[in-house]
């Protein structure tokens, strides 16, 4: 059965652990991807690049179906998007999870089927809205009471659309505050606790057009832990426990979303699929019958776990400065194609690529941009007499890096690049300056 990595269990040396696992050292100092020198992909594309493991994509999808063989498993397009992301998705039978009209768009514009995709977003604007009910998406997720009144309107009174309710079972789990969305007094969903998701599931019900399918949570980001899951699913059979009381209704389909934690270094914990799949089915099961209701189907969705470990950034070095206290090294890239240490401090484990040096010291390795706050990774060991023209390579990037870059200083995003099989084609090609420009039309 194809397994997600163990962080804790190197295929090869220690610090390769978070690599993909077609990672070789074809001699000290080199690296290789899918079969191809990662140094050959910087010299043929450029840097900054991304690079993105096909195999280890398709590995991560089969080992969801695997552990999880009777659940509805939906990508989460917001953490990397492009065509090929779509076609691979659609091939190893997944859903998506998208969160705009842009998202949904793309994918029904790749070939993707519109069924096949559930609409998030807790401020869903018109045109989300309207481009979902003119594909046909398969599900929409209620995130706010005044959206019932929006979408029963929209879809009409001859229409019909399946829709889902999102809500807050006030569970704290995550890897920052920021990216906590299951507890109490935050944007996302209808809290359990104060009666809003009661009241909003009885509104649905008043609109026939709307057909309630089921319940949707998603507790944050970068769980590493199974128990806030287990802990989600009491709470949400109980709530669907007292709607069958009041409305005798049955809900057919239970959404636990992602969230699923992954080692970005070698040693970090990483959420045990396997554990988690057994764990909450063993929970939903037991609670259910407890509570005397049919087991709903399940449906997850994951994103980081399975773009994050399969993407690579790659870097050349422009500077480095010694001052008193620290040797900063300082890159082609940084916050506007990955804004992640900058917004939640997280730490990458770098790696020099093309040459081989044994002798390390302590560096901090900074963006080019101009913030002080742009950081790519502090006080992490590089080797002593790294200089300009090196290539530095940053392993666990194919998440909430390019889909969250921005266009800052007009430095331009960087270019996708997809290895399999001992080849690299172009994903995603990089923004010219003459893209920026021709969106500003005006004096």
């Amino acid at each position: 059965m194809t397994t997600l990595h163990d962080s804790s269990v190197s295929p090869m040396d220690g610090d390769l652990s978070v690599w993909p696992a077609s990672t070789t050292e074809t001699r000290p100092g080199d690296l290789a991807v899918g079969g191809v020198p990662l140094a050959e992909i910087a010299d043929r594309f450029g840097t900054p690049v991304y690079v993105l493991d096909e195999a280890e994509v398709r590995d991560r999808c089969r080992a969801y179906r695997n552990a999880f063989p009777d659940t509805e498993i939906l990508y989460a397009a917001k953490a990397f998007l492009c065509r090929a992301m779509i076609h691979w998705m659609d091939e190893e039978g997944l859903g998506l999870d998208v969160c705009s009209a842009g998202e949904l768009e793309q994918a029904v514009m790749s070939g993707f089927p519109p069924e096949r995709i559930v609409l998030h977003g807790n401020a869903k604007s018109p045109r989300d809205l309207e481009s979902a009910l003119r594909l046909g998406v398969g599900r929409i997720v209620i995130d706010s009471p005044s959206e019932i009144a929006r979408l029963a309107a929209a879809v009409g009174p001859q229409g019909h659309q399946k829709i889902m309710v999102r809500v807050v079972p006030g569970i704290s789990a995550g890897g920052h505050d920021k990216i906590r969305t299951g507890t109490e007094d935050q944007k996302f969903g209808l809290s359990i606790s104060d009666g809003y998701a009661q009241h909003a599931i009885a509104r649905t019900l008043d609109q026939p057009q709307l057909e309630l399918t089921g319940l949707h949570c998603h507790l944050g980001s970068q769980i590493t832990s199974v128990k806030p899951y287990l802990a989600a699913v009491r709470r949400i059979v109980g709530l669907m426990a007292r709607l069958h009381e009041q409305h005798g209704l049955v809900l057919p389909e239970l959404d636990l979303g992602g969230g699923h934690g992954i080692a970005y270094r070698s040693g970090e914990q990483a959420l045990d699929l396997t554990t988690l799949a057994r764990k909450v089915r063993t929970e939903l099961t037991e609670a259910c019958a407890a509570a005397g209701l049919a087991v709903p189907r399940l449906i997850i969705e994951p994103g980081r776990a399975i773009a994050g470990p399969a993407g690579i950034a790659l870097y050349r070095v422009l500077v480095v400065k010694r001052t008193a206290g620290r040797t900063y090294v300082a890159v082609d890239g940084g916050m506007s194609d990955n804004p992640r240490p900058a917004l939640y401090g997280v730490h990458y484990a770098l790696r020099l690529v093309g040459r081989h040096t044994t002798d390390r010291a302590p560096v901090t390795v900074v963006g080019r941009h101009c913030e002080a706050g742009d950081v790519l990774a502090a006080d992490v060991e590089l080797p002593a007499d790294v200089r300009p023209g090196d290539l530095l390579a940053v392993p666990v990037a194919g998440a909430y890096h390019l889909s969250m870059a921005s266009g800052y200083n007009l430095v331009g995003r960087p270019p996708v690049a997809a290895v399999c099989d001992g080849r690299a084609r172009l994903l995603v090609r990089r923004e010219s300056l003459d893209d920026i420009r021709s969106r500003d039309v005006g004096l």
